[in-house]
């Protein structure tokens, strides 16, 4: 195995309670040979002080601080700073195994591949073990790119570029967007058609931790993320790419449209469906348009096909049905 640099890039923002353990896990890394860019997206709780006294304690941590400007433009300040061969990401609530860059780097090698991926597990705020959302293979393969995306379309595939390790080459063509959230998608998508295939391997060496109040995870049904509605733009931005290269996949990239906007009608609060809300408007006469795919489509669940035909027909109603539902399922305790 080579010894090319691993550059490993960290946005951080007011994160004090978890950074401490993120990046004492990227510096046990049996493969030596990495650097480490912490970058301050302009936090104001001391995380930023806390991120200066960390690079004292290794040489090989670099600290970069900026304004505010989400996640994406750390990203983007950590890749313009990278000196490494190879980049990979850790979000700074997250964790990793000792051996995961050593195992990446070796499975590079073996397979002459510009883009490697351990597996992941998930644990919430309470330590408790949650459902495997992408399930590991029983050993290392090398899946192609249109599989690859496949398996995104059917919400089966891993899109984080932190459980990646990816060749530098392949970022200077393209940055992750800004100002928009589900940002590994959206830019993994249009990175595949530069790469032959991505290698899996098996072992969970990337831990994510559950954290209540990140981009995705709300602390009340009051809250609505704006990823509920980049998720659904990210569907059509595929389904235009899946008709001009990918045509085998367009029954796939069909359920993918529907499936991402039952995403948004089952998150959106009920107070904000109204004729004034463009979004909400567009989705459901997308939805309208569209029943004909919902009911034939052989990639949707028959639950999903339900859901999705019955808030087509009466969205507020549904939604106000799934909410008491949910709020029963709560108090009785999940069950």
């Amino acid at each position: 195995m080579g010894e090319e640099l691993v550059s490993v890039i960290i946005p951080v923002y007011n994160i004090m309670d978890c950074l401490p353990r993120c990046v004492e896990s990227v510096r046990r890394q049996t493969y030596s040979n990495l650097e480490i860019l912490l970058v301050d997206d302009g936090s104001n709780d001391g995380t930023e002080e806390l991120v200066d006294r960390l690079g004292e304690r290794d040489g090989r941590i670099r600290v970069f601080h900026k304004p505010n400007g989400g996640s994406s433009s750390a990203r983007n300040l950590g890749l313009r700073e990278a000196r490494g061969e190879y980049i990979g990401f850790v979000d700074s609530d997250d964790y990793i195994e000792p051996q995961m860059y050593e195992r990446l780097m070796e499975c590079i090698h073996r397979e002459k591949v510009a883009m490697a991926q351990v597996s992941r597990d998930e644990t919430d705020e309470q330590g408790r073990r949650l459902a495997d959302v992408c399930q590991p293979p029983e050993r290392a393969f090398v899946c192609g790119a249109e599989a690859f995306l496949r398996e995104l379309l059917l919400h089966r595939g891993d899109c984080s570029y932190c459980t990646k390790l990816t060749k530098r080459r392949l970022f200077e063509r393209h940055t992750f967007p800004e100002g928009a959230l589900n940002e590994d998608f959206c830019l993994l998508v249009k990175m595949l058609g530069e790469v032959e295939g991505i290698a899996i391997l098996p072992q969970q060496d990337y831990h994510v931790y559950y954290r209540t109040g990140s981009n995705t995870r709300k602390r009340s049904k009051e809250e609505f993320s704006r990823v509920f509605m980049d998720i659904v733009d990210n569907a059509d931005m595929v389904g235009e790419l899946v008709e001009r290269k990918y045509p085998a996949l367009r029954e796939e990239a069909v359920r993918f449209g529907l499936y991402q906007r039952l995403d948004y009608m089952l998150h959106i609060p009920v107070r904000k469906m109204r004729r004034e809300d463009s979004f909400y408007v567009s989705v459901k006469k997308y939805l309208r348009r569209h029943v004909a795919d919902t009911v034939g489509n052989a990639f949707l669940s028959r639950k999903e096909k339900v859901y999705l035909l019955l808030l087509t027909a009466a969205p507020k109603t549904v939604r106000r049905v799934h909410g008491w539902k949910m709020k029963m399922r709560l108090q009785k305790g999940g069950k």
